[in-house]
């Protein structure tokens, strides 16, 4: 059974940080890249980051490159996402999950439950 649960979404006003969690759980860590993806009301899901469970390479989507930055904790089996410089555009329900490497978008049926980012002023 896959098992994704994401924490540490909340509101802030741009310029502001967060920092994502997730753990996941073994079956599905063991996959070859996990990472985040978001869907804001009304778009079409985006992925944002991935990062390959063995080996530590990442990508990152063009609009959060040097802002975002996506990190690993295997052995607790813990996926992170260090959001600087917010913007109102980054607001979206981000999801953890399994995914495709090179575009964070997610793998069918591997994502978690979400955790919702908000930026305003």
């Amino acid at each position: 059974q896959v098992q994704l649960t994401e924490s540490g979404g909340g509101s802030v006003q741009p310029g502001g940080s967060l920092r994502l969690s997730c753990v996941a759980d073994a079956s599905t860590y063991a996959k070859t890249c996990m990472g985040w993806f978001r869907q804001a009301p009304g778009k079409e899901r985006e992925g944002v980051a991935s990062i390959y469970t063995r080996g530590g390479g990442t990508y990152y989507t063009d609009s959060v490159k040097g802002r975002f930055a996506i990190s690993q904790d295997s052995a607790k089996k813990s996926l992170y996402l260090q959001m600087n410089s917010l913007k109102p555009e980054d607001t979206a329900m981000y999801y953890c999950a399994a995914v495709y490497c090179r575009s964070a978008i997610p793998i069918a049926g591997y994502w978690g439950q979400g955790t919702q980012v908000t930026v305003s002023s």
